[in-house]
């Protein structure tokens, strides 16, 4: 398999930060929040994209 330097790095550079927060999930996300917040970016929430599930059971429904 072909291995590539920049994704390497990437997963290292992710598993030190993870390790850095022992492997917490909670952590991980808090930590995570709190740099979004002090960023100053304004976040956008976009509406959630219908799934393959609706568009499937709409089919059905438009079918019978």
């Amino acid at each position: 398999m072909l291995q590539d330097e920049i994704v390497e790095e990437i997963h290292r550079i992710r598993d030190e930060y993870a390790k850095s927060l022992n492997y917490d999930l909670n952590a991980i996300f808090a930590d995570l929040r709190k740099q979004q917040a002090e960023s100053g970016r304004e976040v956008v929430k976009l509406p959630p994209k219908r799934g393959l599930t609706s568009r499937w059971s709409e089919r059905s429904q438009n079918s019978r």
